[in-house]
């Protein structure tokens, strides 16, 4: 798997968020209102060629839970947490194959941990090397070939 170092914008966006800086660029005492913002991510759908044993493995492997098949049933929950939403150049490796569109990072309190625990699934995961100001990086692909970024954010001092 060939390692790709993240671009410096999406460090620094990401470590400005790790740090909990403002999320709006809103002034004090501005007389406009504030601009409505979406407040999370509600679903990421994507296409699969098998959709049921792909969600089986991110159940078995990274532990999210299966789509609800009722309104009684709740879903997945994620922890609260900085999130990158970063647009990249159409020329981009960082995703992988050409062809690949998205690139999903998942939050992680232990990389380590989850490292060994997806290499005693048999799954390959590349842990960098290197430790950047807002945290360590793995790759992973899940059995359709999807990249998965894990990070393990830096701890606040």
């Amino acid at each position: 798997m060939k390692q790709i170092t993240p671009p410096k914008a999406i460090l620094v966006a990401a470590c400005a968020l790790a740090i909990g800086a403002p999320a709006t660029a809103q002034t004090e005492g501005a007389s406009e209102p504030a601009m409505e913002r979406v407040t999370g991510i509600g679903g990421f759908f994507f296409r699969a060629e098998a959709p049921a044993a792909l969600a089986a493995w991110y159940l078995e492997n990274l532990g999210i839970d299966l789509t609800p098949q009722s309104y009684d049933t709740e879903p997945w929950q994620q922890e609260a947490g900085p999130t990158v939403f970063a647009p990249f150049g159409q020329a981009t490796e960082y995703f992988g194959r050409p062809e690949q569109m998205w690139m999903i990072n998942f939050r992680v309190n232990d990389l380590d941990a989850m490292a060994a625990q997806l290499h005693a699934n048999g799954i390959e995961v590349e842990v960098e090397a290197e430790t950047y100001p807002n945290g360590r990086f793995a790759r992973l692909a899940d059995p359709e070939g999807n990249p998965i970024q894990l990070w393990e954010p830096a701890t606040p001092e």
